[in-house]
């Protein structure tokens, strides 16, 4: 049985090796019809790719041909068309990626999670953040002024609008918070606070020369309902006069030099006494301002309400006068300000408060005093008391992002009651990574009380106005 098995086998495997056998020995007796073979498709194929040319520059030809007269040409896509700009006549044609199939997601985790799958922040794999993304555009963005406030998303943040009445605005929001450790005889306290949490818009007015600003204040007060505390700015402001501008709304109140200054230039975490409690405030009035080279003033008719209390709780006047001996020598020497302003009024009591400053920076170096006077004062609240204070600011930048700064501050609450002097030695660090709109902020305070136990406090804050 197995020997007929194997010679059916034999027999199979000699009928299926013949008709190979005959196809060898064919085209070794005849070599010629092996040219003729070879030669034919090749003329074949390039006698289609010409045809198939031909028909290409045709079809390109009549895509850039307009369909009548009045139809606009792109000379854009014309020059794309041409051979020499065209790839795809001198390099195959490029292989089309696979792209992936959108499907729905099946739970809701799944669908959280997801946010990351286009959340690339290194598109080429190089272990580096790439510049067109946002998180590269702001490490990228150098911003080293510190005198004004720098707003980190700016060019993100700003719109054109095309039509309405508003030609231009720019939305941001500031953020700075600090970490304070108290302690004093035996005592030890720690805690967090918001010193400012804002967010607003600037905007000019389509074909004027009238600008606007609205700030608000999101975060509740405990000393006031929300909708008091909640508008910091809302005003207009025009600048058709030349050197003046002249501003309508509810704006910061110019009493003091620091009292009147935005809270993100601020050299400290905390103001100095007299700016704590003499101004610090807004109110809503009209106010001129004018600016030149060796005077600046600004003059104000307000309300004397604070806080949105009342609709008019009495008359105020709020005026500010700037004298700037080198403002003509382009800073050779430094820039030099004398200054001094009146804040009176009437809220309930009549008070008056008047301030002498004196301010010197020559390169790195920034120096600032200023004394305050009040007979009864319209802060915060309304004090009928006579106060008076002083400080002194020394700061030097050792690095244009590194600026080390020390204060003396003094504050008598009330003139007519002795012993009850405040004094606060402050020093502190300011690092700043990108200007004011990125800033770290390291404080250390003596309290020095003469009617109360002395006491040390430690601050770190962050700023941030985006």
């Amino acid at each position: 049985m197995n020997r007929i098995f194997g010679i059916i086998l034999l027999t199979f495997l000699l009928l299926a090796s013949q008709p190979q056998a005959f196809a060898e020995k064919s085209v070794e007796k005849d070599p010629d019809m092996e040219e003729i073979k070879l030669e034919l498709p090749e003329k074949h194929f390039l006698g289609r790719h010409k045809q198939k040319t031909q028909r290409t520059h045709i079809e390109k030809n009549k895509t850039i041909k307009p369909q009548n007269k009045d139809e606009d040409v792109d000379i854009e896509e014309i020059d794309d068309e041409l051979p020499e700009n065209n790839n795809e006549l001198q390099s195959p044609p490029p292989v089309k990626k696979e792209t992936k199939k959108t499907r729905d997601v099946e739970s809701n985790v799944e669908s959280e999670f997801s946010l990351f799958e286009n959340f690339d922040l290194d598109k080429d794999n190089d272990n580096k953040i790439d510049e067109d993304t946002l998180i590269g555009k702001l490490i990228n963005r150098d911003i080293i002024r510190t005198d004004i406030p720098s707003y980190l998303m700016a060019p993100e943040l700003t719109f054109h609008p095309q039509k309405g009445p508003v030609s231009k605005v720019q939305f941001y929001g500031a953020y700075n918070g600090y970490i304070s450790s108290s302690w004093g005889s035996g005592d030890y306290d720690t805690a967090y606070d918001f010193a400012v949490l804002q967010f607003g818009a600037l905007g000019k007015i389509r074909g004027t020369k009238t600008d606007f600003k609205i700030l608000v204040n999101p975060r509740p007060s405990s000393e006031r309902n929300y909708m008091q505390n909640f508008f910091a700015d809302a005003y207009l402001i025009n600048s058709s006069i030349p050197h003046h501008k002249i501003v309508v709304g509810y704006s910061r109140n110019q009493v003091g030099k620091e009292g009147g200054s935005s809270s993100y230039i601020l050299p400290f975490i905390m103001r100095s006494q007299i700016s704590r409690n003499f101004g610090s405030t807004r109110a809503l009035g009209v106010r001129l301002i004018g600016n030149y080279d060796l005077v600046d003033y600004n003059f104000a008719f307000n309300s004397s309400d604070r806080y949105f209390h009342d609709w008019f709780a009495g008359p105020e006047f709020t005026g500010w006068v700037d004298f700037k001996p080198l403002g003509k020598t382009d800073g050779r020497y430094g820039k030099l300000i004398l200054g001094g302003g009146l804040n009176t009024g009437k809220n309930h009591t009549d008070y008056t408060v008047g301030s002498l400053y004196l301010g010197y920076k020559y390169k790195k170096l920034w120096t600032s005093f200023e004394y305050g006077i009040a007979d009864g004062y319209n802060g915060v609240e309304v004090v009928d008391k006579k106060a008076t204070g002083f400080y002194g600011t020394v700061g030097y930048k050792i690095h244009p992002r590194l600026q080390l700064i020390g204060r003396f501050d003094q504050f008598d609450p009330n003139r007519d009651v002795s012993g009850d002097l405040r004094r606060e030695y402050t020093a502190g660090i300011n690092y700043f990574i990108k200007g004011q709109a990125l800033r770290l902020i390291l404080n250390y305070i003596f309290c020095q009380n003469e009617h109360a136990e002395d006491s040390h406090r430690f601050l770190i804050g962050t700023q941030i106005l985006l």
